[in-house]
């Protein structure tokens, strides 16, 4: 295996599907454009490969990955049996956001799993993904492209900045149409588990299944997590967050009073602490312009990004990440995020937005 940082990173193109294609089957590692974020691909059926996933990312090799397959023809080999409801949902939500966790066959190697005896499986709704896969010959193995616990990248740009030396190729195919994970379900008689939230809603999947449930892993830290990707500390950029959920004129308020306390405390241990102070603010249209209004009239450092009207999670879905990670690199020294109804996609933002948080979110 290549030291790490010692791999050329080649920067490719959708046009590039064949060599993409090619070093995936052959072993190396490849950033691939999906609907929702980018994912790290390497042969899913090739325990080495995927060790080279978990070193590229730092990720603990307990962690399941998901393998990508382009169509349901790749699926057949990979499980050990399809219910009517599983296919029913394959036959509803593929190609898209849905992954759904099967019995495993013996093709799969445990590195893909976790140690868990059921593999997660999905068929993108990329073009360009399921093209390369379709030359790999193989199931495509493809956790988020950025190192482990940082935001998840939605953009070449952000997978070359965690990734560069790391990896052996970036597919740029443009920023992602989603900008959150896949929804992760787990299938038990009639029954569909929410096993993680994301682009397939619970209000989607009760179009297809009768009794839709949520796992109560994602509300009890002490049960153990069945998902990709819900095990350990994700989504995190550098500085502390707290999230604010509510009606746009409280949540500008909260916001007023909140900076108000940071420069009383920042006050204390400096003179001047108004010209040092960074804070980073993301929040809605109608949030900005009435904290426009409350905003104390100081000199204060605040970077803003607008994610758009507050009635849109999916505008807040596909900026989420990407603002994250800018927050990162404005250097700020504390963040504010104005969150969401946990309604619809709103469930999988707000999922997001608890763990960059570590739990901070107030609901005023």
């Amino acid at each position: 295996m290549e030291a790490l940082d010692h791999i050329e990173t080649q920067l490719l193109t959708a046009n590039d599907v064949e060599l993409a294609g090619t070093l995936l089957r052959v072993g190396d590692l490849v950033a691939i454009p999906t609907e929702t974020v980018y994912g790290l691909g390497a042969n899913g059926l090739a325990a080495d490969a995927m060790d080279r996933i978990y070193a590229a990312k730092g990720r603990p090799s307990d962690n399941p990955l998901i393998l990508h397959v382009c169509d349901q023809s790749m699926v057949h080999r990979l499980v050990k049996h399809i219910s009517p409801l599983e296919q029913r949902l394959m036959d509803t939500f593929w190609p898209g956001p849905l992954t759904i966790t099967f019995e495993k066959s013996a093709l799969v190697p445990e590195r893909a799993t976790g140690g868990l005896s059921r593999v997660a499986l999905r068929c993108p709704d990329h073009e360009v993904c399921r093209e390369m896969i379709r030359i790999a010959g193989v199931p495509i193995a493809a956790p988020s492209a950025n190192l482990s616990g940082r935001p998840s990248p939605t953009t070449a740009e952000a997978v070359l900045h965690d990734m560069k030396g790391r990896i052996h190729g970036i597919v740029d195919a443009g920023p992602c149409e989603i900008g959150v994970e896949s929804t992760v379900v787990q299938v038990e008689g009639d029954t569909v588990i929410i096993l993680r939230p994301g682009g397939v809603t619970k209000k989607m999947l009760e179009m297809v299944a009768d009794h839709v449930v949520y796992d109560t892993a994602l509300h009890d830290p002490t049960e153990a997590p069945k998902a990709p990707g819900m095990k350990y500390r994700h989504y995190a950029p550098d500085m502390p967050v707290q999230v604010l959920v509510g009606q746009s004129l409280t949540v500008a308020e909260h916001m007023k009073d909140i900076i108000d306390k940071m420069v009383q405390q920042e006050a204390i241990l400096q003179e001047d602490c108004k010209e040092t102070l960074r804070i980073g603010l993301l929040l809605s249209e109608e949030t900005l312009e009435n904290l426009n209004a409350v905003l104390p009239n100081f000199t204060l450092s605040v970077d803003i990004i607008v994610y758009g009207e507050q009635a849109e999670p999916m505008a807040l879905a596909n900026r989420l990440y990407d603002s994250l990670l800018q927050f990162n690199d404005m250097g700020v020294d504390t963040l504010l995020v104005e969150g969401c109804a946990p309604v619809g996609l709103g469930v999988a933002v707000m999922n997001r937005l608890e763990k960059a948080s570590g739990g901070h979110v107030q609901f005023v």
